[in-house]
């Protein structure tokens, strides 16, 4: 009778129950209308059904006029037509909904956290969990009924939430933290250079003492090669007697002499 992509009433059960104590429908004509089994409006309208409803007045809530119901009425045949879509509750806010086999884990994964990322909030903490921020600060402060039994796990291996969440809740809260200022402090009232320039001055004063002291190891071997060709032409007794000597202040040969 109801059109098949005709939305439901936004409780079903509790409509179909107010229609059969204020309306004279046919049981088929609510059960189309609210997309439930003839056989449950039957039991709610013979008292017969498992739970009790209170009745919800569908013309109150705007899904049903009572035009509607007076053209069902009085033509068993006739297919309401639902007046205005009921809107559909989404749960926006509130802590993460937690299945109760995995609630009993949720003290294990708030300590890791605690314990693994401490720039991460409490507030932080209580979404991805989906716990009580009294939960989390008897953790932290090992008041907690059951901290004797509490065991740091990862809350990704609990299945309290993805590697995904997790992650972005990590990186969040490292951004907000922002870098440390101890050490910058620390090293920058010394001087403000940058830690480029400070390395561009080290290399440039080892390139510097590196020629320095190939400078000075060249200079002594010529020193020593002019010294002994001195002293080889001495022994040969052909001195000459302007003989050069090196661009350096010639060495301590006093010793050499006297003997």
């Amino acid at each position: 009778m109801a059109q098949k992509d005709q939305p439901k009433p936004l409780m079903p059960h509790a409509t179909a129950t107010w229609l059969v104590d204020h309306t004279g429908l046919s049981f088929e004509q609510i059960a189309a209308f609210c997309g439930l089994h003839i056989l449950e409006v039957q039991a709610m309208a013979d008292d017969l059904a498992g739970s009790k409803y209170t009745g919800r007045d569908p013309v109150h809530a705007g899904e049903l006029t009572l035009e509607e119901i007076e053209k069902g009425q009085v033509d068993p045949e006739y297919a309401l037509k639902m007046h205005k879509a009921p809107v559909e509750v989404t749960r926006t806010k509130g802590p993460r909904y937690t299945p109760v086999s995995k609630r009993q884990d949720k003290p294990d994964g708030i300590a890791w956290i605690l314990r693994s990322h401490p720039e991460v909030s409490d507030a932080q903490i209580s979404k991805l969990i989906g716990t009580t921020r009294n939960t989390i600060g008897a953790i932290r402060e090992r008041s907690h009924w059951n901290i004797q039994n509490i065991q740091p796990k990862d809350p990704v291996t609990l299945g309290l939430c993805s590697q995904r969440e997790l992650d972005a809740v990590v990186a969040k809260a490292a951004k907000r933290a922002g870098p440390t200022e101890e050490q910058p402090e620390a090293e920058g009232i010394v001087d403000g250079r940058s830690d480029k320039d400070k390395l561009i001055e080290e290399l440039r004063a080892e390139r510097e003492a590196n020629a320095k002291a190939a400078a000075e190891a060249a200079q002594e071997a010529e020193a020593e090669a002019w010294l002994a060709q001195k002293r080889a032409a001495e022994e040969a007794g052909e001195v000459p007697v302007d003989t050069p000597a090196p661009a350096f202040p010639e060495p301590d040969l006093s010793d050499d002499e006297d003997k």
